[in-house]
């Protein structure tokens, strides 16, 4: 039977871990492993690891938007194929969120491609879970930015909402 789920800010120790758990997690694009230090580190009050026996099974990375302290991006979100279907991305979004509190945080943004449903499906709920509006535009287009080698990203706006009753209990 496998260990109580810990959700906690992660550490410069996950960082081969998330490397990892991403390069597991295809469609997702894979940083570097720097990268994902960096993440664990210097972005760890806005990003979260989930842990279940000593394993990492899911991570966001998250960041406030610079000169927009009342934002918070969503970079990715990544749960191991073990954890999934057991809304671990949701509790993990709410997990950022509440640990927010008191900060200046009422929207959350993230990119999505039209394809993934499953994103989609996550980033809706959050908006209805939090009682607002959700909104999205073209940020990244597939031909001006990414000369046709990637799908277009929509940008995906949550808000407003107060982080203080964005905490699950």
């Amino acid at each position: 039977m496998p260990s109580k789920l810990e959700l906690r800010p992660p550490t410069p120790f996950d960082g081969m871990a998330v490397f990892e758990l991403i390069e597991s997690c295809p469609p997702l694009d894979t940083n570097s492993s720097y990268c994902n230090l960096l993440q664990a580190t210097h972005f760890s009050d806005t990003s979260v690891a989930a842990e279940q026996d000593g394993k990492l099974v899911g991570f966001i990375s998250g960041y406030l938007v610079p000169g927009r302290p009342d934002t918070l991006f969503i970079w990715q979100v990544a749960v191991a194929e073990q954890a999934r279907g057991q809304g671990l991305a949701g509790k993990m979004l709410q997990h950022i969120l509440a640990r927010q509190n008191g900060s200046q945080v009422s929207y959350l943004e993230t990119t999505i491609t039209k394809s993934n449903q499953a994103s989609w499906a996550l980033f809706t709920s959050l908006a209805k879970q939090l009682n607002t509006d959700i909104h999205s535009s073209v940020m990244f287009d597939k031909e001006k930015h990414f000369n046709g080698q990637h799908d277009s990203e929509e940008l995906v706006r949550i808000g407003p909402f107060n982080t203080a009753s964005s905490k699950q209990s």
